[in-house]
């Protein structure tokens, strides 16, 4: 009994009893706070998530364990890890090709496999790069390389389209040793031949606007270097009709006619005059058509043609040497064309130029004896009868053509003799035929001199008053 219960009396302590404080003490039992669960589920932290608003991924990477990591594994540094994240996923990959994957070392043995791609340019970049970086390092593979580069070097040289203007007489010649000719061409011919199918196959190969290209032609007259202006056409009109006299000596056709003239100049200034209007490439054929008739009658006309006169008016040859003049200046004036339009033109061969110098030094004696008669040679000191040894020249050609041969200096009678030589010239052999065709001075000739200085000065003038139109 408690201490409330003894002081009260039995109707009081039998009268029912108020339970609303012991039964319902609210704010002790059922406090609010805890019957709500809401804090409990959802934390603050929760409702207003702070490290979602700014969460930014370079922040993440920044944290110790992910950098740790990175360095462990060798990765690019955290902000470049950043821009590739930024970086739309195609962008990526596209980097990711353009970037040249490290390409594993190759032994040796593929690395000089692949020198011939390699000086071929055939290898890929990456193969490039090994088989150059090798190359560094082996000596032997260096040295195999060159010369496979060179070899490449060959293969892809540029190739000059023109014809070989010797192509024609190289193939005749192999051609005819195989096989000789039923009707062959003559050999003293054969310059001319050669040298008619070289300036053929230049002019076959020019346009129509070189045949008016301008050339100037040149020889030496009275002591000095004369020239006239024509064009390409004009040149070979030029040819033709100094042919014509070879032509006429054979009973052919007279391509100026029955009444022409029979000095050289003469004719080739007449047919200028008549060309109205200038000549053009068409007088092409007809030159060339000459030529092969020429030819083609000399070889079937047999040996006693070759010593048939032919007259140039103040001068004669047997024919032998008039073909032979007329490939010496078929090749003359072949160059002169050629200097016209910018076109490569070389030499004769050196056994036909060596025939044209040969030519050129029996013509000698004559063309001396001339200038002695006119009082532009020093007069003759010693006179032999004909056919005896008499004082000379010694000329000596050198290069393409070269050879010795001694002029007589005092009678065109006279037989040239080494013992009786009282001077020396050396010569190149293209220098003495391009003095002869009035193309080099006389005083700037002579690559050597030695002896008797009047004998090599009358030779010399001599020989380049030979020239003419």
């Amino acid at each position: 009994m408690t201490e409330q219960e003894r002081g009260r009396t039995p109707e009081q302590r039998q009268a029912p009893r108020a339970p609303e404080p012991r039964e319902v003490p609210e704010p002790r039992e059922v406090p609010e706070p805890r019957e709500v669960p809401e804090p409990r589920e959802v934390p603050e932290p929760r409702e207003v998530p702070e490290p979602r608003e700014v969460p930014e991924p370079p922040q993440i990477s920044e944290a110790p364990e992910a950098r740790e990591a990175a360095e462990a594994r060798e990765v690019p540094e955290p902000p470049q890890v950043s821009e590739a994240a930024e970086v739309p996923e195609a962008t990526a990959m596209a980097e990711a090709r353009e970037t040249p994957p490290v390409a594993e070392p190759l032994s040796h043995k593929v690395l000089m496999s692949l020198l011939g791609a390699w000086a071929l340019s055939a290898c890929s970049a990456e193969e490039t790069a090994l088989v150059e970086a090798h190359l560094t390092e082996c000596a032997p593979c260096a040295d195999e390389a060159l010369r496979l580069r060179d070899a490449v070097g060959l293969l892809h040289a540029d190739g000059n389209l023109d014809l070989d203007p010797l192509l024609r007489s190289r193939v005749l010649e192999n051609a005819l040793g195989r096989r000789p000719a039923r009707v062959p061409v003559p050999g003293w011919a054969a310059p001319y031949d050669a040298e008619t199918a070289r300036l053929d196959a230049l002019l076959r190969d020019i346009g129509d606007a070189e045949w008016h290209a301008p050339v100037r032609l040149k020889w030496y007259e009275n002591e000095g270097t004369v020239s006239r202006r024509t064009t390409v056409a004009g040149v070979i009109g030029h040819l033709m009709t100094v042919d014509g006299l070879v032509a006429t000596s054979l009973g052919l056709d007279d391509p100026l006619g029955a009444d022409a003239p029979a000095h050289p100049t003469e004719r080739t200034e007449g047919f200028w005059r008549a060309a109205k209007p200038p000549p053009t490439r068409t007088i092409h054929e007809p030159w060339r058509e000459q030529s092969h008739t020429l030819i083609r009658t000399v070889s079937f006309a047999g040996r006693g043609v070759a010593e048939l006169s032919v007259s140039y008016g103040f001068f004669a040859l047997p024919l032998r040497d008039a073909l032979l003049d007329r490939a010496f200046e078929c090749w003359v004036h072949g160059a002169d064309i050629a200097e016209a339009v910018h076109y490569p033109y070389k030499p004769p061969s050196s056994g036909h130029l060596h025939e044209m110098i040969d030519l050129a030094t029996r013509l000698l004696p004559a063309a001396l004896a001339i200038r002695r008669r006119g009082g532009l040679a020093a007069p003759a000191r010693e006179l032999v009868t004909a056919g005896s040894p008499g004082r000379s020249l010694h000329l000596e050609i050198e290069g393409a053509g070269g050879g010795d041969w001694f002029i007589a200096l005092d009678s065109p009678a006279a037989v040239g003799s080494r013992e009786r030589s009282v001077a020396q010239v050396a010569l190149d052999g293209v220098e003495f035929c391009q003095l002869v065709a009035g193309r080099v001075s006389p005083e700037d000739a002579a690559a050597g001199q030695d002896g008797d200085r009047e004998a090599i000065r009358d030779v010399l003038f001599a020989a380049a008053t030979m020239s003419r139109l």
